[in-house]
């Protein structure tokens, strides 16, 4: 699977590391994530490289996504998340996978936290396929109004 992944030198993630990343955003994006998006952190987080944050309409939805993530991720070789927290609300799980960190969340918990107003400055990654139809929750994302879903 191949996605574009913008230059090293604005991006210092590694290519390995974005890759999984974006396996996990379409992965999401599968089971209806909505307003995900795909944040380089390397330079200002010393755990992780890349944080995903997503959102799903309701805890049935989050671990339908979270599940997804981890299965279409290993299925392409990458590797299993090393801890995961959130599993017994499925309100916010925190699926660690070393390069990388997924935030999936409920709406409301979302809408809460606000991690993409706290990390929004961050470069983002783009995750869609160039070659795509338009996906789903970008257009989940205009007709809510959310500003901050990304083109």
């Amino acid at each position: 699977m191949e996605a574009e992944v913008q230059p090293a030198e604005s991006h210092p993630a590694s290519d390995e590391i974005a890759q999984w990343a974006i396996i996990a955003a379409r992965a999401a994006d599968d089971k209806l994530a909505m307003n995900t998006m795909v944040l380089d952190v390397a330079e200002i987080v010393s755990i992780t490289d890349v944080f995903l944050i997503t959102a799903g309409s309701n805890p049935r939805m989050v671990r339908a996504i979270a599940n997804n993530i981890e299965a279409e991720v290993v299925k392409a070789g990458g590797p299993k998340a090393l801890r995961t927290e959130g599993n017994d609300t499925f309100e916010w799980v925190l699926m660690d996978f070393g390069g990388f960190i997924c935030h999936i969340f409920d709406e409301d918990h979302r809408a809460y936290y606000e991690l993409e107003r706290l990390w929004g400055d961050r470069p983002r990654i783009e995750w869609r396929d160039p070659n795509a139809p338009r996906e789903r929750s970008a257009d989940l994302g205009a007709a809510a109004g959310d500003a901050s879903e990304e083109e």
